[in-house]
């Protein structure tokens, strides 16, 4: 008996009781995971979060002991403030006082190795060893946009933001950190919908937890953030959800389990431990959401009424603007169905792409090189192996991906995207 992917009919009918890992466990050795000679190279090591549902999986592989049972049973994990403290813990090491590996952006490792967002440039590597979700944000718009049928088709936002910019208002719209998912999926969102997202509007940061916040401060007119905050934006009757990012890029990939270069070189057994952990981790969550819900809306980790989790997790939406509530949505953030935890190199490649497309990495970066230094898929297929996974993909792409307003992206010509795009700052 091995690990499966597991259908979402299936999903539905899976308690606490009766998960998935349940028959994983059955088949796979309590405890340590290994002979002695393949026992981690440390017991211990300390490993950032930020305050989102995405974050489970790394939480969970904590609460429910898998990094202990694969060894690393002193693993700490740490809230963190922002993504950009996130980084600096990451660019100190634990070593230095920071941290060993964290749930991340995406594109963060990529802007870390290239020297894009740290200290004096230094190159910082970075490896990417499992992905954490695909699925599960959205762009959330104040309710002062309410009627005028913002979703996917948002073409009338931007009449509506020249006329407040007439009237002296600064139009401002919120991500989580330059160059991240988050800082794409609005700057994609707005482009398609014919909006400058840095001549028409002022694109600027916010760190997670505070994005409701600012909306109901009327600081910002939009923001694209991770759940729980745009569920919760809802529930306090501030702003609606025009669309979730599944409906964008249907099961893209979204954050990443990534961990120092040089920690993962010198403890290649516990990366490989850590990699097994929280694959097995974000099983459980699929498996188990509505638990998981409850012990990740504790005060150490989300800070959170679980009622703001639990809806958009187990997969009703309501986008707070009138249109029907959905049950069952097909955009529902996945942690390991559907190849969720597999880090696809064709999507970081779409990472590296949009970030060019923006001017966050140079117009002839060397991106396979890039991709091959920070993307170690084959520490996740090690991983499986050992787990027993029984399916896994077959290819490092996951081929050609359609977006909401039809373009495709071919990872075997990037370019030919970037020349497709209206709006963006390359010359490509």
């Amino acid at each position: 008996m091995t690990i499966t992917a597991i259908s979402r009919r299936t999903l539905l009918k899976t308690t606490a009781t009766t998960s998935l890992l349940a028959a994983a466990r059955a088949a796979l050795p309590s405890g340590a995971w290994a002979a002695v000679g393949d026992a981690p190279e440390v017991k211990a090591a300390t490993f950032g979060f930020i305050a989102l549902t995405d974050a489970a999986p790394l939480i969970i592989a904590k609460e429910k002991g898998f990094f202990a049972k694969h060894g690393l049973t002193e693993v700490a994990v740490v809230k963190q403030a922002s993504w950009g403290t996130t980084r600096d813990n990451l660019e100190l090491g634990s070593a230095g006082g920071g941290i060993d590996g964290a749930h991340i952006l995406t594109p963060m490792p990529y802007l870390m190795a290239a020297g894009r967002i740290t200290k004096n440039s230094a190159k910082v590597g970075m490896n990417i060893l499992t992905r954490l979700n695909i699925n599960g944000q959205a762009i959330s718009v104040a309710n002062a946009y309410k009627g005028m049928g913002i979703t996917a088709d948002a073409k009338a936002l931007g009449p509506a933001f020249a006329k407040a910019r007439a009237g002296g208002k600064e139009i401002k719209v919120a991500m989580t950190f330059p160059g991240g998912t988050h800082d794409m999926w609005m700057r994609y969102w707005l482009a398609a919908n014919g909006i400058d997202p840095d001549k028409d509007v002022s694109t600027i940061t916010v760190p997670p937890p505070q994005m409701v916040a600012n909306m109901k401060v009327d600081s910002i007119e939009a923001f694209c953030v991770g759940e729980p905050w745009n569920a919760q934006l809802v529930h306090q009757k501030i702003g609606f959800t025009a669309m979730t990012t599944g409906e964008l890029w249907h099961d893209h990939p979204e954050k990443s389990f990534a961990v120092r270069a040089d920690w993962a070189e010198k403890n290649p057994k516990a990366a490989r431990a850590a990699t097994m952990a929280i694959m097995e981790a974000a099983a459980w969550c699929d498996a188990n959401l509505a638990e998981m819900c409850q012990i990740i809306a504790g005060r150490e980790y989300l800070k959170c009424p679980v009622d703001d989790i639990t809806e958009r997790s187990l997969g009703t939406v309501d986008y707070g603007d009138g249109r029907p509530k959905v049950e069952r949505h097909p955009y529902a953030m996945k942690f390991w169905r559907d190849h969720a935890s597999y880090p696809f190199q064709s999507h970081e490649l779409w990472f590296l792409t949009e970030n060019m497309r923006w001017g966050y990495q140079p117009a002839d970066l060397d991106t396979k090189a890039l991709i091959k230094q920070v993307n170690r898929e084959d520490i996740w297929r090690d991983a499986a192996k050992t787990l027993g996974v029984s399916q896994v993909p077959a290819s490092t792409s996951r081929g050609v991906e359609t977006f909401f307003d039809g373009k495709t992206f071919d990872p075997a010509n990037p370019q030919a995207y970037l020349k497709s795009l209206a709006i963006k700052r390359t010359m490509a």
